[in-house]
Order: C-alpha cells, then structure tokens, then sequence
C-alpha cells in the first residue's frame, strides 16, 4: 500500500485577476489520480515516482495549472524506511522553471508481507517497465552496472505483475467503449539478408494492416493505421500489439524476418496514451534469445472517445538520435553493457596543416621555408551518439598516442560503425579534421547466433591493423584544401595517413577511466605488426585518348601512399611521373598523345606490411564471384532471348557446375605461418570457408532437385552478393594507387585503385589481383565532380604490377616491350642582336630540366647505385611535345591577323609589327606563307567577316601601358581607340594520307633544336623569324650493372643529381629540387601489329529526351585507342535505328597479339544530342569490347548484344552494338570480311549475319481517344493528334477537332508496315506521340509513350476471327438499349429486383449471410445476389474493368528546368494487333483485325449507383464518431447529398 498526505504549500502565483488561487493537489502515481493507491502485493519499483500537481480550482472550465513536482521512491523501494516526509519540494512550470512556489506531503509504504528487501533492483534490465521512468530516469542508469551479470531475464515476472496492476484501479467505466489504435510505421534499420524487399504487417485485435513493399536493408516506409474497436477496456488491454517483418521476396514459411508485440495496455499506460517515435528490436519469435533481427521506429497511440488526439514532432536531430534510450525491447532481451576498448597506438604519414600550407608553397616555389612537422593530431572516436578524444600530441607528423579509449555502450547497439576522423587541433580556430575512416563493426563482429548460442558473443578483435586515411582534396597550383571526406560526401582523392588501432570488448564490469594509457607490453606486442617489406609497382601507359582539348602538355603521375606523390618531400625521388607529351587531334573528336612505340612507364618502390594472406583470400573470393557473374550475365541473356529449354538447361548446368568445381579446388589460404596474424584473421577464415561450404551445398542441392531453371536465379544472385561480402577485408592496411593526369603543373583528373586488385602473389594464379599484369582501359574522372563522371577528362590504358621485392623476377613474365632508361637535361639559347646565344637567357639557365626551372649540369648526373652509364651525351629531340597545329587534321585554317595603329584621331598606319598572329607574335605576310608539303591551299587569302567586326572585318582596341597590344577588341570605332586588326583566312587541305607520318619525323632542324617565341611551352621544329629562345634535349642511357631483366628498373631510386653550389647561399632545400629530376623509364616495343576494326552500332532504344520537344538528336563517337569515328545523326527519335557499320582501318597497335585476345581494348560509345544553337549534350556512354579475331579465317561472327548507356551513374538507355578486332597479315589485304552494303557515301549498313533476320509485319493502330490531358505551357490541349512510330515508319491518326466535345479520334484504325526483327530482343518499340496543333502552326509534342514489348499484341491474323467478331457483336448489340456499365451481372437483378415483393434488402442480407435479417428470404428460394469482398479492379473476371481498349498513360520529356519529368500528363486508349505480312505481293494480305467497331461519337448515358453502406470509417468528431453522407462526381455533374446525413456513426447504411 503507497499513502500520499499532502500538508501544506507556500508562496503560490496569484491568478491574473489578482485574486488568491483556490489550490487542490492531484498525485499520479502511474498514472492514477488518487491519495492511496494498492499496490496489489507487488513491490514498489525502484524507478516509479509519483508526480504532484496542482492546480487553481475552477467552477466553470478547466482547472488552471499552477506547477508540479516529480518525487522519486527509490528510498522507500528499498524497504529500509516505511514513511518519508519531502518538506518544501519546489514546484515547476511547464518549461521545467522554478515558480517559487513549494509543497510539502508525506509518503507512507508499506511493503507486501513475502517480499524480500530488493537492494540492488534491476533497473537496467527491467525493459519495459521502466520506460514508466521517462527522461529523468536514463541518466542513472550506468551506476547499474552490475546489473548485466543479473540472470537472463531481470525483472520480467515481476513487470507483468505491474502491467495487470495498473489494469485494475483505472477509472474507466467498466462497459464497452469506443476506441481508435493508431500504428505509424516510420523507418527501418540493419534488417537482416541480402537482396530483401521488406514488408510490414500489423495486427491488432484480429485485424491486420500491412505496408507498401520497399527495398533494401535498412527501408523507410511513414505509414499509418487506424485500428477501429469497440471492447471492454479490460479485455483490450490484454490484446497484443503484434509487429512483423516479413521478405516480400521468398514466399517461403521462413519469410518472417522479425517480430515484437506490446500488450495494448503498456501504451495505454505510456503518457499520454501514446509511444512516440521509438524504435523496436525485432527479435525471432520461436528464439527469444537470438539476438536483434533488426530494428523498426514506430510512434503507437491510443485515442479514446473525447481524447485529443496527439501530434507527432519529427525532432530536428532526429537522423542523430540516441538509439539506447530511445529503444523498446521485447520480453526477454536484455540490453546488456559492453565496454568497447580502442587502442590507439600510433599514426604515420600526417600532412601538414597548419601554417604548412604557406611552407609548403614557399617549399615548392624554392623559397626557404622553416622545416618542422607542423600538425597536432589527435582522434576521436565516435560511436552511439558517444565520443572519447585522445590527447593532442603538438607538432608531430608521425604521432604515437599508446592510449586506450573506452566507449560504454548497450548492445545489442543500432549502430554499425564506429567512426575514427584525426583531428588537427588548433589554439584559436576550429580544429581542422584531417582525415575520417569507419571501423564497420558488421564486418568484425559476430552477433552470435551461428557461434555458440549464447545471448551474444562479440569476438574480441584484435584488430591491429593500419588504416589508411582518405580525404577528399583538390591540389592546384595552391594546395588548397576542399573538402574532407565525411559520410557519402564523395570519394576521397588524396591519401591522408594512415592510423594503427586494435578493437576488443568486454562483456563485464565497467571501465574505470573513458582514457587510459595502453600498458607497454601491449606496445611491444603491436611492434610484430609492424614489420615492413618492399613493395614495387611497375605501370606502362600503353595509351591515352578521348582527351577532350589540346592544351597545355600532359603527365601522369601515380602514386601509393605518399611514395612517388611529387608533392610530397617525405619519402625519395622515384621515377612516378611520365613524361610530358601533348594531346593531338585524331581527325574526328577526340585528341590523344602521341607515344607511338616509347611507351611511358612509372617505377614507384615502397614499404608496407606484408598482408598477403589477407588480400590473397580477398583475390580468390573476387575471382570465383567474377566467373559467376559472367556465367549469371549469360544466363539472362539466354532467358532474354528466349532460348529453347534444352539449351537454357545446358547453360545452367554450366554454370551450377562451375560453382561446385571453383568453390571445390580454390580454398582460401591457411593462415600458419604468418607472423602477423590477428584473431580476427581466424574468425574471417572460419566464416569464409563456412560460407563457401553452405554456397557448394546449396549449389549441389540446386543441381538435384531443381524443377524451374529461371525460378533459381534468385538464388543464385543470392550467392553473387554473399561472396560480394565476403570480399571486404576490414583490415586492409595497404593504401590505393592513385594515377593523378597533371596539365602544366595542375591536377586535372584521378583514378584510384585498391592495391589489392593489381598484387602479385606466389600463393596460386588465382589470388594474384584480377588486374595484376593485365592491360586494361581505366576512365579517369574529375576531382570533386558536381557532374559525376558526365565527361570522361581521359580514357587510359595501363599495365600496371605490384609485388614484394622479392618476387621482382617475376615481373619478367608479365612484361612485354624492352624497358630502356634515360637522364635527360636541356639546352637553352637566346636569340639577341643576330645570333643565338647563352646572353639573354633571363630567368632560364643554360642548362636545365624540361621546365626550364631547375639548373642542371651534365658533369654532376650519377647514376642511381646498381645502375651504370651506357654509351653517351647524345641530341634526341623530343616528338611527343613538338606537335604542330594542324596535326591530325585533314583540313585547316591559316590565320595572319594584319595591324594598323594611329595617334587618337589621326590616321590608321600600318603598325611596327603589321603582321601577327593571335597573341601579337610577329608572323610572315600572308603572300610570304608556303602551303606545307603533303597539303594543298583551298582557296585565296580572304577577311574573316564572321566575327564581332565592323563591315571591312577591323575591330578596334585602345593599349594601356605598359602593355604594347591591347586587351579586349569591340567592333565599333570610337575616336580613342589607337589599334585595330583584322583577321586573314586560308584555307587548306590535306592531300597525301600516306607517308606523312614518315615525312614528318625527318623534317625539323638537323641540329636538334626546337623553336618558341615565348618562354613557355609551345616550341615548334621549324625556325620563324620571330623566335627568340631555342633549346634542344640531351640524353643518356643507363644500363643495370650485371642484372638481367625487366625488374632492373625497380632499382631506380633516388635522383640524378642537382647544380646546388652556386646557390648554397640560400641554403635550398635540395628534396624539394630533387623530385624534378628523376630518370625517365620508358618501354619500346620493336614491331606493331596492324589491326583492321569493325563497329556495328545498330539502333539504341529509351535514350534521354534532350530537346524541348521531348525528343533527342542522337548520334555517337565510337573510340577506339588514338581513333575515332562519328555515326550520322538521327532526327527527333530516343529509339534511333542507325544500321551503321563503322570501319577503322590499319589501326596501330603495339604489343603481342596474344595479349590483345586475351584483353582487348574497349569500344567506347559517347551518344551526344545534336543541337542546331549551342553545344551538343551528351546523352550518355557505353562500352562494348571487341570479338579479337587473330586469323581472319575465323568463322565466328560477333552478335549484336544490348549494352547498357549509362550518364551519371543512371541507367539512360541502351544500346545494340558489336564489334570485331581483325589482325591483318602483312600484305594479306584479301582475307579480311567483305565491304558491308553501302546505303550512302562512306555509310556501311550492318551486314548480313549480323544483323537482325527481318520480316514484313503489320500493325495496326486502334487510335481510341485521349483522357486527362494536362495543359502544355499554360495552354489547354485543344485539337491534338496522334503519331505512331515503330522501326523507323510512322503514321499519324486524323485531329480531334474539340477535345472538349470529343475526346476521341475520329478515323480510329491506323496502319503501319514495317520491317521487324523475327527475334523478341532486337524488337524496336512502339512510340506514341501527341501532338498538339496550335496557332500559327506549331506543335508541340504533349506527350508520349513508349511500348517496350510487342509480345502481348502479337496475334495469328486468321485465327482470332470469330471469338473477336461474337464479342465486338456482343458490344455492338449492348450499345442500343443502355450504356455499358462495369456492373453487368448486378443490373439484371437489380432489374428483376423491383418485380419481387420481398424487398431488397432481404435479398442484400441473405448474399452477404445474414440470417437474422432475413428469414423468410431464404426459404422461398430466391436467388441472391453476388457479393465481392474486395475492389472490382482485383477481381480476375472483370479484368481491371477495362473495355475493349488497353489504357496508356503519357509522359513528357525535358520540362523547363532541365529535369526530367516523369509525370503523367495524359492517356491514350487503344490497342495494337501486330501479324506478319506475306513477302509476295501476290498474296491478298490477311483480314483487318479492328473492323467492327462502337460508334466512337458521344453518347447519352444514365448512369446508376447504389450505395448500400460504409464499413469502418474514420472517426473525425471528439467522441470518436463521425456523421457521414454522400458525394458523387462524374466528369463535371456531381451529386451532393448533405441534408441526408447519418449522425454518429462510423458504420452508416445509406442504402441509397
């Protein structure tokens, strides 16, 4: 028994009124409202309270709140004391202030007589109990730390205990009330499975609700249910809320993925009624003590008759809400807590941050900088709402914290990961985060059910392992600092240290200190982990094309860590950047660089941990998956084209039997042996090889008992994405390879790939990487890109290896060409007063590097230790950066810009310089230019009129000094300008194809020199009378001493050497000088091959409206290595038919043929949309790789195949595209395929072969009418037609004259013959357009849709006949008497209805069961009538209540704002017949299909609707009723019958 005496209160506010308040106490003690309150011989828990609240007593109206206190029983639960008086307790508002006002009362308990003291009561485990607490009772919770060691199920006996007690003393009236359940299904997360469509179902007192199906893991539904009933309050208490998860996917009995129940009362009980936003732990109802099967968020509220009904807030924070306390666990599950330790031993490889942006710059630029480590890192971890920091160890690039970060958290825990970010800390400013990583606690921790079935077990991770950090940074000219990676903000692009932790939990007891320091034994046993080995990374850019502009000239660079980073002055020089080159025009599109057979080639050495046996599992997992997804590709392509079954079982078969045989011979590595093995290493070995088992018994099983091949590729995909995630290695300490494209000296474009796909491993062939040795094509793409990947900046082609030291001999096999070694310097001249010279060299030096910034010197080069000189200094002019203007091109414009100047406003004289070009360089006169050898002059020097220029072709400009040209040109002249020009053009074209490659290398200056009138880039073979600085390149070739080999060039370390001496008074930092002048590797390969390629782009379906009009122009730029090709345009269509044979001849490729076959280089399409103003867009890309045919003898033929089109990662289409790479012998010009058919000049049609096999094939068009047109650009559709286009014909109906009046069309049977494609798969669509006409003949296309599949209107034209005559009969013949109503079988009746004497009613009572209601109904046997219990449109009789015609909802293309819009704007009724045509005209064509039609003019209809009653609707008034009538619309009539209304009740029978 709990007595309450209230004594006295003080200093209460006076009402508004200024009159004394007339004060009564209430006391609620869950939730009751009374002065004693009988406990029913339960214990006093020690988490209750009881609140006091008072109030000003009102006669009339709601009592006046004045303040309130929360007293805590704690005390007294314990039994020590039986009575506490709390003198002068303070009172609170609302808002939880102070009011000044105190009460004081006395609380006498009386413990029933068997209960034993309860000291220590288990507050942390008594889970639904205590939600009772509220706020105030979560942060006591932690010094119930004992409490997990508490049996496993605290406090539950005890807590329905509770819940009946509440039940009985609650004032409400024992009679059967109205109540509303209400169920908000909001968001779940972690579910578990792969590949899940989750669904929600909810069951309350016998009714069940269920959500819409969504996708994925962690799915987001916002649903709400209204649960209606009307019970005893008692017996609805005891009903059960009942929440189940179930996977829409499997139809099996295991669907149900997680449940949780709440007794109805426990709600009731909550206050107000309500459980507002909290999240549930679903759990396996047959194993309680499974663990969490996920989470679900729900709100769940109780609104009685004259409640008010609450309204939920979605918190601000809500994405970032404590899930702990705000979580509700079923009976049975305990939250228990765990200690999450994290050691944080050390981190290396921090970069700089603080003032270190300045150093560095004045580093690179040469300036002296102060050199120290100019960061203070530390870390802070974050997990569960909770965050630890180490401490800040000050001016440290290579911090060693040794700390022992202890995180409390409850588990089973909502999340997943446990973030780590390095903080840079600063005194003044905000500290700046210097790089984030994850720790997935998913991937390393086990939830326990398949261990040992214990409630959990987490495995203690001693998960040593470094952590490479990537941040996401832009390096400009001025290292500027963008952006750092944090959740999904991109991906990182710059390496950013790495971090060395261990992770491990303990189950019991709490942690004394959150920070702690990390003994040194713990230190010396993470030193084993430690241990370095050499790393060496070899990568040949065999080529680089789709460059999109030439520019200034182009390197790459590639990168591990901060090794061969050239901004980074930590680790020694390495030959990591290639060469400069610059981009040259292919003739069509794109440009390239021109390495012809001196491939560039990049040599990176570094050190890391050896964690072979970690990546080598990772490597064999991928490659199994990798088979078995191309065998799953194969296989969906066999259904998709509709194999017959025989051969579809033969590729199953294959495929089934290649798992079993891949997952038998490859096993993951064993793990003796290695040093440095963690006991999370074992655990994934343990879970790896159990899965790989369950896959090969589940694939044996398969193989046994399958019945329905496509029904198992459900499965199989399910297998794919399980070795998917067996794949993730969480301790992979090696950081990506990053290639970086630098122009000039700024980072244009990246790629980043993970170490592991390129490692050479010894273990077997197939745990070497999947890209290790191999050629393959890599699309860069840009930094930061807004666009994501829109434009591709470069398409490369790399081989890159990586591998220990000590397995550098076998590099040998995997490379191809002869690796040769150079140092290279330059030599500078000036030209001044007639003659060339070292005077007037300025800033350059005499001699110096490709930049012209470094001072080298030929006697200080020495050769890197193991490598010797061979042979010596000679002149080697460099190809690769001398590239003229017009290279590549067939035709080109000569541009002489002619110059005159006067004093303002005297006359135009020519000027000291009248002939220049562009820039104001000093040109020949026009007459003096010769046409080059190999090309010939169009036409005679003209003015250039199509430009901002007056009508003689002069703009006019004024010159500010000190500039002697100037700025910015106008077209009008004014009296102050001073110079003006004009622009002369001559064209010319290119007339031998032949023999220019071999012309151009010899022609240049025989001395080697190169010429530029600028210091700059832009040098140029042939002398000009305006050059002023010229330079020639030396080189030098090393040889390895006494190593044989490709792997000698690993050796390459460190640089060649610096003139520093005359500079030792400025004491230069010589690493910053050292990067620039590294060896240059490159690979020559002797001999190429000549290679004759063939592309088919056939036709491409569903591409991107582009164009206002809904519609695109598209045509496509096929790439293939240095060439490119461009397909005609087609107009206005998304499913362009090209039939396009693209034909590249003589292409050049260097290498061995064998490896070509084995990975050919990729056909890139790029489908752009022409535009007549502006530029072309692009509409997407696709790849296709080439069918290699090494002896043109071969008799495969490529088939055409559909590859996707993808623009910013969204699937845009695609594309029916083949291709055939045929090695051509030399001389053997005969053997190659015939010229495909030409259609036009210089375009091939696809051959025969490849093409589809076409027939003759009509469709005809049942043009019906058109409903719910939306307005297009403000403006009504008032007289639209409709298009119908199919295979490249198209046909357009007649115009609705006044939609209004009619909305159908007038002729309705249109059609078409066409040339189809006998397979189902090449089958173009069907496009419907409509198209509105408008004043002054517009028209505009309002709308359209695409038909995909033909299949389901393919008919045979002499068979349908009769059974479609009866039935358009039959619609013919209903049309006279009455309108067609979707209630045929009821109106008979209903007729014969009114004939009966027993009324109707009794004929509704007996269909719908009801004997009660009418007996003698019944026993004269009449007929009843037909009752359905769900919507017409699901019943499978009345076909979705569609007539004769099929409906076809329209869409619009590109609105306004340049996004899409997929909106309904519109429908279409009609159908399609689609039959075969005779070939021979001969043949009388078969009988139309769509002949006796309905009148399609409008008709007179009378329209009758019975509505008998409304079941369960939704309470809107306060006393939980409603008073409902009713309202009908069709089309503009409607029917409003509110003076009928039915008051109070939700289950009205209207019977009208």
């Amino acid at each position: 028994m709990l007595r309450v005496v209230v004594e006295s209160a003080k200093g209460l506010p006076k009402s508004k009124l200024g009159g004394t308040p007339d004060p009564i106490a209430n006391i609620i003690f869950k939730g009751k409202e009374v002065l004693e309150f009988d406990l029913k011989g339960s214990v006093l828990d020690s988490s209750s309270y009881i609140d006091v609240i008072v109030k000003d007593y009102e006669t009339i109206g709601k009592d006046k709140f004045l303040g309130s206190a929360k007293i805590s029983l704690k005390d007294l639960a314990t039994g020590q004391v039986k009575s506490f008086p709390f003198k002068d307790l303070a009172l609170v508002n609302e808002k939880g202030q102070a009011t000044g006002a105190t009460v004081s009362l006395v609380i006498h308990y009386e413990p029933p007589a068997n209960a034993a003291p309860n000291p220590n009561d288990p507050q942390a485990g008594d889970a639904a109990g205590d939600s009772g607490r509220g706020e105030e009772g979560d942060e006591d919770i932690t010094d119930a730390g004992q409490s997990p060691s508490a049996p496993g199920q605290p406090g539950n006996p005890n807590q329905i205990l509770v819940k009946k007690n509440r039940k009985l003393n609650r004032p409400l009236a024992n009679k059967p009330q109205d109540f509303q359940i209400r169920v908000r299904v909001l968001e779940g997360r972690q579910l578990p499975g792969n590949n899940i469509k989750p669904v929600v179902k909810v069951n309350v007192c016998g009714q069940t609700h269920r959500t819409r199906i969504k996708r994925g893991n962690n799915p987001f539904f916002d649903e709400m249910f209204f649960y209606n009933v009307n019970m005893l309050p008692s017996d609805l208490f005891d009903q059960h809320v009942s929440i189940r998860v179930y996977d829409s996917f499997s139809l099996r009995a295991d669907s149900l993925m997680g449940e949780f129940k709440v007794d109805v009362g426990f709600i009731y009980d909550e206050p107000a009624h309500s459980v507002m936003r909290k999240w549930l732990l679903l759990n396996d109802p047959d194993e309680s003590s499974s663990g969490a099967r996920g989470y679900l968020k729900v709100s769940m509220f109780i609104v009685g008759a004259g409640d008010e009904s609450l309204v939920e807030k979605r918190d601000i924070n809500d994405d970032q809400d404590d899930i702990e306390s705000n979580l509700l666990l079923p009976a049975g599950v305990t939250l228990r807590w765990v200690t999450l330790s994290l050691k944080v031993f050390r981190a290396e490889d921090i970069p700089q941050m603080d003032d270190a942006f300045v150093q560095s710059l004045k580093g690179m630029f040469g300036v002296d900088g102060d050199k120290k480590n100019l960061v203070d890192p530390f870390v802070e971890a974050h997990f569960a709402g909770k965050k630890l920091c180490t401490q800040v160890i000050e001016k440290n690039a290579n911090p060693e914290w040794n700390q022992m970060l202890n995180l409390q958290v409850k588990f089973p825990s909502m999340c997943e990961r446990i973030k780590l970010t390095v903080f840079d800390w600063d005194r003044l400013t905000r500290n700046d985060s210097i790089g984030t990583i994850y720790l997935n606690l998913a991937k390393i921790a086990s939830s326990g059910g398949e261990v040992q079935g214990m409630v959990l077990v987490l495995i203690t991770l001693h998960h040593t392992v470094f952590l490479p950090f990537t941040i996401s940074i832009v390096l400009q000219g001025n290292l500027k600092l963008l952006s750092i990676s944090k959740l999904g903000d991109g991906e990182g692009v710059a390496y950013r240290g790495r971090i060395l932790v261990e992770l491990s939990t303990k189950l019991e007891g709490k942690a004394d200190k959150t920070v702690e320091e990390i003994p040194s034994d713990d230190i010396l046993v993470a030193q084993k982990y430690q241990r370095r080995r050499k790393y060496c990374l070899c990568v040949v850019f065999h080529s680089a094309s789709m460059l999109q502009e030439p520019g200034e000239p182009i390197q790459f660079e590639v990168s591990i860590g901060n090794y061969g980073n050239k901004l980074d002055t930590t680790c020694k020089p390495l030959a990591s950047t290639t060469q400069y080159s610059c981009a040259v025009f292919d003739g069509n599109h794109y440009y390239y660089l021109p390495w012809a057979n001196a491939k560039p080639v990049v040599v990176i050495t570094s050190f890391w941990e050896d964690i072979s046996h970690r990546l080598d599992a990772v490597n064999i997992i991928l490659y199994i998956a990798e088979r078995l997804q191309s065998n799953i590709t194969a296989m969906k392509l066999a259904i998709l084209a509709k194999v017959p079954e025989n051969r579809l079982a033969e590729i199953w078969l294959r495929l089934v039997n290649q798992v079993i045989e891949d997952l038998s011979s490859l096993k993951v590595p064993e793990l003796e042996g290695h040093s440095n093995l963690t006991a999370l290493d074992i655990q994934m070995k343990k879970l790896r090889d159990s899965t790989l088992q369950t896959i090969m018994e589940g694939a044996k099983s398969m193989k046994e008992e399958v019945t329905e091949i496509k029904d198992t590729l459900g499965d199989i995909e399910g297998w794919l994405d399980k070795l998917k995630q067996l794949a993730e290695e969480p301790q992979n300490s090696m950081p990506d390879v990053i290639i970086w494209m630098l122009r000039g000296e700024k980072r244009v474009a990246y790629s980043r790939i993970p170490a592991y796909q390129l490692l050479y491993s010894t273990y077997s062939e197939q745990s070497c990487g999947q890209f290790c040795g191999r050629t393959r094509n890599i699309f860069m793409q840009y930094p930061m890109d807004k666009n994501k990947g829109l434009k591709v900046p470069v398409q490369v082609r790399v081989n890159m290896w990586l591998g220990l030291s000590a397995d550098e001999k076998r590099f040998n096999n995997f490379s191809e060409g002869a690796f040769s070694v150079f140092a290279e310097l330059y030599e500078n001249q000036a030209y001044m007063l007639g003659k060339w010279g070292t005077t007037g060299l300025g800033l350059r030096y005499k001699y110096s590097d490709v930049t012209g910034k470094l001072k080298l010197k030929q006697e200080n080069f020495i050769p890197p230790r193991g490598w010797e000189w061979e042979g010596d200094w000679f002149i080697d002019p460099e190809k690769g950066l001398l590239t003229e203007a017009d290279a590549g091109h067939t035709e080109f414009i000569d541009e002489v810009f002619q110059n005159e100047t006067r004093f303002p406003g005297g006359e135009w004289k020519p000027a000291a310089e009248p002939y220049t070009d562009v820039n104001g360089e000093k040109t020949h006169k026009p007459g003096e230019i010769e046409c080059p050898a190999g090309w010939s002059w169009g036409d005679e020097w003209t003015v250039d009129e199509n430009r901002a220029v007056d009508e003689k072709g002069w703009e006019y400009g004024i010159t500010i000094p000190p500039d002697d040209k100037p700025k910015s040109w106008v077209p009008a002249e004014k009296m102050y300008h001073v110079h003006r020009r004009r622009r002369m053009i001559r064209p010319r074209k290119r007339t031998s194809a032949a023999g220019t490659t071999t012309e151009k290398r010899d022609q240049g200056d025989p001395e080697g020199w190169e010429f530029s009138s600028l210091i700059g880039w832009k040098f140029h073979r042939q002398e000009r009378s305006a050059d002023t600085i010229r330079r020639r390149r030396w080189r030098r070739k090393m040889a390895p001493a006494g190593r044989l080999g490709a792997s000698a060039i690993f050796k390459l370390e460190g640089a060649l050497g610096v003139d520093v001496d005359e500079k030792k008074k400025d004491e230069v930092d010589a690493s910053k000088l050292f990067g620039a002048n590294t060896p240059t590797v490159s690979c020559s390969f002797d001999s190429s091959h000549l290679y004759h390629l063939r592309v088919y782009v056939y036709q491409a379906r569903n591409l991107i409206a582009m164009d206002k009009d809904s519609f695109s122009d598209p045509y496509a730029h096929v790439s293939f290595l240095h060439m490119s090709k461009t397909t005609e345009t087609m107009k206005a269509t998304l499913n362009p038919t090209w039939d396009q044979t693209l034909i590249f001849q003589d292409v050049e490729i260097y290498g061995d043929p064998q490896n070509i076959a084995h990975y050919p280089p990729d056909v890139v399409l790029e489908f752009y949309d022409k535009d007549q103003v502006g530029k072309d867009e692009l509409l997407g890309r696709s790849v296709c790789v080439p069918l290699v045919k090494l002896n043109p003898g071969m008799d495969q033929t490529p088939k055409l195949l559909w590859s996707p089109i993808t623009q910013k990662d969204q699937r845009a289409g695609e594309v029916l595209v083949a291709a055939e790479l045929i090695l051509k012998d030399k001389g053997n010009e005969t053997d190659l395929p015939l010229v495909p058919p030409k259609r036009a000049e210089n375009l091939y049609m696809v051959p025969q072969g490849i093409r589809p096999v076409v027939q003759l094939m009509a469709i005809e068009i049942l043009a019906w009418g058109l409903r719910n047109m939306k307005p297009y650009q403000l403006a009504t559709v008032a007289s639209p037609s409709l298009v119908v286009e199919c295979g490249g014909e198209m046909v357009e109906s007649a115009v609705i004259k006044n939609m209004k009046k009619s909305p159908n069309f007038p002729g309705s049977v249109l059609f078409l013959k066409v040339l189809l494609p006998k397979e189902e798969m090449y089958t173009p669509p069907i496009v419907l357009k409509v198209i509105d006409h408008r004043p002054f003949g517009r028209k505009p296309v309002v709308g359209q849709c695409t038909i995909d599949s033909l299949d389901e209107f393919r008919c045979d034209p002499y068979v349908i006949q009769k059974s479609s005559m009866s039935s358009k009969m039959a619609l013919m013949a209903a049309f006279p008497h009455d309108t067609r109503i979707d209630m045929e079988d009821r109106r008979p009746l209903l007729e014969a209805q009114e004939k009966e004497t027993v009324d109707w009613w009794s004929k509704f009572y007996a269909s719908i069961g009801d004997h009660e209601k009418c007996r003698p109904y019944l026993q004269k046997g009449y007929d009843t009538l037909k009752v359905y219990d769900k919507e017409l449109e699901n019943i499978a009789e009345f076909k979705q209540l569609t007539d004769f015609c099929n409906t076809f909802k329209l869409q619009r293309g590109k609105n306004e704002d340049e996004e899409d819009d997929p909106s309904v704007v519109g429908e279409f009724k009609g159908s399609f017949k689609v039959y075969p045509l005779s070939d021979d005209p001969g043949v009388a064509p078969p009988p139309r299909q769509f002949r006796e039609l309905p009148e399609s003019g409008p008709q007179e209809c009378l329209v009758r609707i019975y509505v008998v009653r409304g079941i369960d609707l939704q309470p809107k008034d306060n006393n939980g009723q409603c008073d409902p009538y009713i309202k009908i619309s069709l089309g503009k009539k409607s029917i409003e019958d509110r003076d009928n209304y039915l008051p109070n009740t939700t289950n009205p029978v209207f019977g009208r």
